[in-house]
């Protein structure tokens, strides 16, 4: 998403989707700006942003920074607290649910993958960049998008979810 040479010879479409990934470009505005032109004239945007939170956001930079810069025996030992940690907390919730907790570690989850693997991947998932809704509804307001739908995650970790129509004239 960062290349426009490339993206410039795909030409434009109807739906343009990226659920959860132009944040971890490293250049999350670029890439941004990148996707807008290969959305034809009343074609969809669908896209997904990690939500921004004052404090959160800030701790969740440090944590994946260090993940990521760690010895590979630092970050085992950081994947598996971060997993005890979790886990607990999972196990917690599906109790207080009247869920069998124990559905949850026998294989996949609903992301495809083990719970222990998907920890991992949220605490290497490097690099990660956030925006309030507000950032990327005024964003592509500019460009002329106009926001049909828009779901957030109530002010918690997680990603926003919009849907965008271009070329309205909107500004």
């Amino acid at each position: 998403m960062l290349d426009r040479e490339y993206l410039s010879r795909l030409g434009q479409f109807d739906v343009v989707y990226s659920w959860g990934v132009l944040h971890h470009t490293g250049s999350m505005w670029e890439a941004l700006a990148n996707v807008a032109p290969l959305v034809k004239p009343e074609g969809r945007l669908f896209i997904a942003i990690y939500n921004k939170q004052q404090f959160i956001s800030a701790f969740w930079i440090f944590v994946k920074r260090l993940y990521n810069r760690s010895w590979p025996i630092a970050r085992h030992f950081l994947s598996y607290g971060y997993f005890l940690f979790f886990a607990a907390e999972l196990f917690a919730a599906d109790v207080l649910r009247g869920r069998n907790p124990t559905l949850r570690y026998n294989g996949v989850g609903s992301r495809g993958m083990s719970v222990y693997w998907d920890v991992v991947d949220w605490i290497g998932g490097w690099p990660f960049e956030v925006a309030t809704p507000e950032e990327i509804f005024h964003y592509f307001r500019k460009r002329e998008f106009a926001l049909t739908k828009l779901v957030t995650c109530g002010g918690k970790h997680g990603c926003n979810e919009f849907v965008f129509i271009a070329n309205t004239g909107a500004k």
